[in-house]
């Protein structure tokens, strides 16, 4: 049975991910890329669909931690005879995939187990596996081929690769995974592991040395990045939304999805993240990746694409895994890539507009992509949608969708007036008091002095934070602050948000699920707005506290179990953490930057306007 979802940690090479447990066993893995078919899926099913273990035979005492400022993970086992350190890391790929563990002793004699349980296919194919002339390792299954090195004498046993060794003071012993295609020639040299440590460490700690601070939740913030950076599929800048699928959102439920997509929901707040925090590389490759995912046909543009742009996400249920803590279905691919979500547009101009204002390289390529966005847009504006949140019933005219359609306007409205680009401004101009005119008489409720979530409701969403954020309405607006109120009444537990009420709004789905992580930073963020400030830090401790012992957040959190539940880690939760700690620390607020207009951040105008 898998671990708790804390108790993995996150390694990467920039193209793919693996989670590895406290207890030393490796168990996700997809490779050559993060949306690959998994090698190592033990953790949605068991040991025989795929793992890598390397720990004391033992009981022992666990400890570990990051090394400062890097991705390479170090855990401490404690036993009664002696100490052992194990390394893992991933080299930044060059160009082989390569996994790397080393066992180093510290004290006493520690006997220590390895068992290798390669299982190609989401843990479907069992490969051939031969031993070379040098001892190498080989396993091959079709396409797939993996090379194994380590001094250590393995055997095979019940279609296992296994050893028992004895680690004693002074050991340092390695076992180095490499992956590539099988038809592949495998003339390239050996990793070395000591270089590919030294080379490992280096990388990271200079990424990590441009961080801007974050006063004293900079080391949070740094972490954070890290993890961000480790969801880059860095040879198109793509950020996938999550390493893993169907970790679920209720223990036990249906509500399991592939996150290894990369989602335009996410790009304004992934962008300010990565412009504020000073990685101007990442935020101009994220911004390239966008332009070219959306190319084409504007009535084509999807909520989310591949890694490299890819549109064919079909979704199918992998049968033979029966899930995490039985969780089922275990889903690949993800249907909700064909739904219609308004939301995406004003997110794609959002994010283009402060990519402009950040000084990020744009061409004249890109106004004409987010001309032709708008116009498309100006035609649709009014259908029902499928919404933020993918809902799986029927569409229906949710509110924060038609707030980011005026978004979209009003972007782009902002960039044509700033950098003297060309556009019907008067046209547009009339289409954003239009459809802000349509969202305050229809969306807004005056008997509960609040937003809704969608049209002709009652019920409460926490999309309707960001309100403010995205400059709809100034937060000294009644209906703003009526709107906070509701929330914190209606959809907090134990102080942190839910993202609706599943068991009063039909999404098409059994109802429950965990607090939404990001939702419950964005609550934070309106409290900075509206100058709660106390409030603001109280909250962001409180989610703080909730990362694991390495600093990393899944989607979600079940308050009643103390867990963390959805895909892990989760580029959102880490924008989110990211984008708080700088509303709490800095005079440049990203809540703010959303919201300017003509250089100055709303504040009274909105609410007159209308």
């Amino acid at each position: 049975m898998a671990l708790k979802i804390e108790d993995y940690a996150l390694i990467g090479d920039g193209e793919t991910a693996a989670l590895v447990g406290r207890d030393g066993s490796i168990d996700w893995l997809c490779l050559p890329r993060f949306d690959s078919d998994a090698c190592f899926a033990a953790l949605l099913g068991t040991p025989d669909h795929g793992r890598w273990l390397l720990a004391p035979t033992q009981p022992a005492r666990v400890s570990r931690r990051y090394r400062p400022d890097t991705l390479i993970l170090e855990t401490r086992f404690v036993t009664d005879t002696g100490v052992v350190t194990m390394l893992d890391f991933m080299p930044p790929r060059d160009p082989q995939a390569a996994l790397i563990r080393i066992v180093i002793g510290e004290e006493g004699r520690v006997p220590i187990r390895t068992e290798l349980v390669l299982r190609f296919g989401y843990g479907a194919t069992v490969p051939w596996v031969t031993r070379m002339e040098d001892g190498t390792l080989r396993a091959v299954a079709g396409p797939d081929m993996a090379l194994l090195r380590t001094p250590v004498a393995l055997r095979g046993e019940g279609l296992r690769t296994v050893a028992e060794f004895l680690v004693t003071p002074g050991d340092t012993i390695p076992f180095v995974l490499t992956y590539c295609a099988s038809h592949q020639s495998m003339s390239r040299p050996p990793v070395n592991p000591r270089s590919a440590l030294a080379t490992t460490e280096a990388f990271w700690r200079r990424w990590a040395a441009q961080c801007k601070p974050a006063g004293e939740w900079t080391d949070a913030v740094k972490r954070s990045l890290i993890t961000l950076k480790a969801l880059i599929y860095t040879p198109t800048g793509g950020i996938v939304a999550a390493p893993t699928t169907s970790l679920p959102e209720r223990l036990g439920g249906a509500r399991n999805w592939d996150y290894r997509y990369c989602w335009l929901r996410d790009a304004t707040l992934t962008l300010l993240a990565l412009m504020n925090a000073g990685y101007y590389d990442e935020a101009q490759a994220w911004r390239a990746w966008l332009l070219r995912a959306i190319a084409g046909v504007p009535a084509q543009t999807q909520i989310m694409y591949g890694v490299a742009g890819e549109r064919r996400l079909t979704e199918w249920v992998v049968g033979w895994l029966p899930g995490y803590e039985s969780s089922a279905p275990v889903r690949i691919g993800n249907a909700a890539h064909n739904q219609l979500q308004l939301d995406v547009y004003g997110e794609v101009m959002d994010a283009l507009h402060q990519a402009r204002r950040g000084g990020l390289d744009s061409g004249a390529a890109a106004w004409a992509t987010q001309r032709a966005l708008i116009e498309h847009l100006a035609t649709i504006w009014d259908q029902p949608d499928a919404g933020v949140w993918e809902v799986r019933d029927a569409t229906e005219h949710f509110t924060y969708s038609k707030v980011m359609a005026w978004v979209a306007l009003d972007r782009a409205i902002k960039g044509a007036e700033t950098f003297g680009l060309d556009a019907p401004l008067q046209r547009w101009r009339q289409l954003a008091r239009t459809i802000h005119g349509d969202v305050c008489a229809n969306g807004f409720d005056p008997q509960l002095g609040s937003f809704v979530r969608a049209y002709g409701t009652k019920e409460l969403d926490a999309s309707l934070l960001l309100l403010p954020a995205v400059g709809f309405l100034p937060p000294t607006d009644v209906r703003i602050r009526g709107t906070v109120d509701a929330i914190e009444r209606h959809l907090l537990v134990d102080d942190f948000v839910l993202r609706y009420d599943t068991t009063a709004s039909l999404d098409g789905l059994p109802p429950g699920e965990g607090v939404f992580l990001a939702c419950s930073f964005w609550l934070a963020d309106a409290y900075v707005l509206m100058n709660r400030h106390a409030d603001a830090r109280r909250l962001f401790d409180r989610l703080l506290s909730l990362r694991n012992d390495v600093g990393l957040l899944s989607e979600e959190y079940d308050v009643v179990r103390q867990r963390l539940v959805g895909n892990f880690p989760q580029a959102f939760s880490h924008i989110a953490l990211v984008n708080t700690a700088y509303n709490l620390t800095q005079v440049q607020k990203p809540v703010e930057q959303r919201a300017q207009r003509d250089g100055k951040t709303a504040d009274k105008a909105e609410s007159q306007r209308v």
